[in-house]
């Protein structure tokens, strides 16, 4: 794993208030710089995504989303990933374009674009 992960109540609260939010119809990407020098991510899915199968196949398209675009070296950033109602009925690809999108908006690096 290239990235740590956001666990606490507290840091996903404070990454809610100071960050910047940058949204579409399949995600919402929350972006703040952090100390640590080191990537760190959280992912949620809420209720308002579906049952329980629902909100793990969001968890698991992002993921792997994150696996293809999120860079070793982007450098000390705090990012959320937030599932909306339609993100687990779409394919891999489409939330991957997707994160693409909203990574590039954010002006974070994307692993994709360096391996070309």
């Amino acid at each position: 794993m290239r990235y740590r992960k956001l666990t606490k109540n507290r840091e996903f609260t404070r990454l809610y208030a100071r960050g910047k939010s940058y949204v579409h119809p399949n995600l919402v990407l929350y972006v703040a710089k952090n100390r640590y020098g080191v990537p760190r991510v959280g992912l949620t899915a809420t209720k308002k995504v579906g049952h329980a199968v629902q909100r793990n196949r969001a968890r698991r398209v992002m993921r792997e989303a994150l696996s293809e675009h999120l860079s070793q070296n982007a450098g000390g950033y705090d990012i959320i990933l937030v599932a909306r109602g339609r993100t687990p009925y779409l394919k891999s690809t489409q939330v991957s374009r997707t994160l693409a999108a909203l990574m590039r908006r954010a002006g974070l690096p994307d692993k994709a674009d360096e391996q070309s």
